[in-house]
C-alpha cells in the first residue's frame, strides 16, 4: 500500500516492526517526535515525544519479538548517550546508558535480542543548533548492548576518532557494517568498515582518489541478502559504492545526484535520491530505475512481509 502522512517537522529513518505491517518514523536530530505508523491502512497508531531533556537521533530498531522499541537518544544536559526503552503499546518505560556519546544508529543482531549501536562520538546540546562541540576529543565506537547493560566496545584507532560512526547494517550472519562521516580536516581514505563480535574493526578499501570523491560523508549502508556485498551511498559525493565483503575492496562505484536511500532488496539493492530517483542494482537481472515527483529523504526501511 502506496500512502503519504505529514509530520511535525523533517523525519530522517524508521523502525520496522518485525512481524506487524508497522513502522516508527523518528524526527531528524535535535527532533524529539516520533510517529507510529500503520502501513497496512496508511494511519497513525500513535505519536511518541522524547522525555523533557532528552532528544531523538532519528533511529530504533525493536526487540526480536516486537515487544520493545528501543531509540537512540541524547540527554544533553550530562551529555550523555542513552537508549530509551518503549515496552508493548508505546509506553515509556525507561532507559540505559549507549556506551559513548552521540548515539545515531541502532540495530538488533539476527535471533537475538543484542543491540549495537553506533556511537557517533559527537556531543551536540539543542540551544547549539545541531554544531558539533567535542570534535578534538571525540572517540566514536560500536556498543553492543545485552539486557540493557553494555557487553562489548569496538573503538576506532586513534587516527580515526574524528570518523564519527553513524549508520549501520547488519548481515544474515550478524556481521554489522558501519558508514562514517569525517570531521577532520584533511582528507580521510577510510569511510566504510564492517566487524563481528569479538574481533577486530576491518575497514574497506578503494583507492585515495575513490575514498575522497565520497567527500567525506556516508549517508547509509545496506548489508546484500546473502552478505557478500556491502552499498554505501554519499549524497554529498553523489555516488554509490558498492564493497566486496570476501576482499574487503571496493566492487564499482556509480555516480548518482544526492544519492542516500539504500536497502537489499532481492539478489541487489534499491537506491533513493534527492532528485526524485529510485533505481535497482541487481547482481544477475537487469538494473531498474524510475523517476519520480517526490523529493527521497535520508533512508530507506524494508518492511515485514507477513
Amino acid at each position: 500500500m502506496a500512502f503519504q502522512i505529514p509530520l511535525p517537522a523533517r523525519g530522517h529513518a524508521a523502525a520496522a516492526h518485525p512481524t506487524r505491517p508497522e513502522a516508527v518514523a523518528f524526527a531528524r536530530r535535535p527532533g524529539t517526535f516520533a510517529v507510529v505508523l500503520d502501513c497496512a491502512t496508511g494511519g497513525i497508531k500513535a505519536t511518541l515525544e522524547a522525555p523533557q531533556g532528552r532528544h531523538f537521533y532519528g533511529h530504533g530498531t525493536f526487540s526480536q519479538d516486537g515487544n520493545w522499541l528501543f531509540t537512540t537518544e541524547n540527554d544533553y544536559a550530562a551529555g550523555r548517550g542513552c537508549v530509551g526503552d518503549v515496552a508493548s503499546g508505546y509506553g515509556r518505560a525507561g532507559d540505559f546508558d549507549s556506551g559513548g556519546i552521540g548515539p545515531h544508529d541502532i540495530r538488533r543482531l539476527p535471533g537475538t535480542d543484542i543491540l549495537v549501536i553506533a556511537n557517533g562520538g559527537i556531543d551536540t546540546h539543542p540551544d547549539s543548533g545541531r554544531t558539533k562541540l567535542n570534535i578534538p576529543t571525540m572517540r566514536p565506537n560500536l556498543a553492543y548492548i545485552k539486557d540493557g547493560r553494555l557487553a562489548e566496545i569496538a573503538e576506532l584507532p586513534r587516527e580515526l576518532h574524528k570518523n564519527s560512526i553513524r549508520h549501520l547494517a547488519v548481515s544474515p550472519a550478524g556481521d554489522v557494517a558501519f558508514g562514517m562521516q569525517w570531521q577532520g580536516e584533511r582528507a580521510v581514505d577510510v569511510l566504510v568498515g564492517r566487524h563481528r563480535r569479538g574481533g577486530p574493526l576491518k575497514m574497506m578499501k578503494a583507492s585515495s582518489e575513490q575514498i575522497h570523491a565520497l567527500n567525506g560523508y556516508i549517508g547509509s549502508v545496506a548489508y546484500s541478502n546473502d552478505g557478500q556485498s556491502i552499498a554505501a551511498t554519499a549524497p554529498r559525493g553523489g555516488l554509490f559504492h558498492r564493497y566486496d565483503v570476501r576482499t574487503a575492496q571496493l566492487r564499482d562505484a556509480t555516480i548518482l545526484t544526492d544519492v542516500c536511500g539504500v536497502a537489499a532488496h532481492g539478489d541487489g539493492f534499491t537506491i533513493s535520491s534527492g532528485t526524485g530517483v529510485l533505481r535497482h542494482f541487481a547482481n544477475r537481472q537487469r538494473d531498474a530505475s524510475a523517476q519520480t515527483d517526490l523529493m527521497w529523504d535520508n533512508h530507506l526501511v524494508a518492511l515485514a512481509s507477513t
